[in-house]
């Protein structure tokens, strides 16, 4: 649903029951839309994708190194790095 700023502004406990009903209210201004406004239990973008199977969780909690690779040395610059992978 999309409701100008003036609107918002005069009916806000009428828009809030619509979200808190699970709508989502696009706020515009000037007929471009500016913000969202959501339920607080409204799923994340990845609690989404995951429940409609596009993404699963990751098998491991942590994220592990490139494998093989070390991290850089501090102190090496940049042009260093880069000259050195172009060998």
């Amino acid at each position: 649903m999309d409701v100008a700023v003036t609107e918002l502004r005069a009916n806000l406990r009428h828009w809030l029951d619509q979200v808190r009903d699970g709508d989502e209210v696009v706020i515009t201004e000037r007929g471009m839309p500016v913000a969202r406004i959501i339920g607080i239990n409204a799923m994340s973008a990845i609690e989404e994708l995951t429940a409609q199977g596009v993404i699963a969780r990751p098998l491991s909690p942590q994220r592990s190194r490139a494998a093989g690779r070390d991290l850089p040395q501090a102190g090496r610059s940049l042009s260093d790095l880069i000259a050195e992978q172009r060998r």
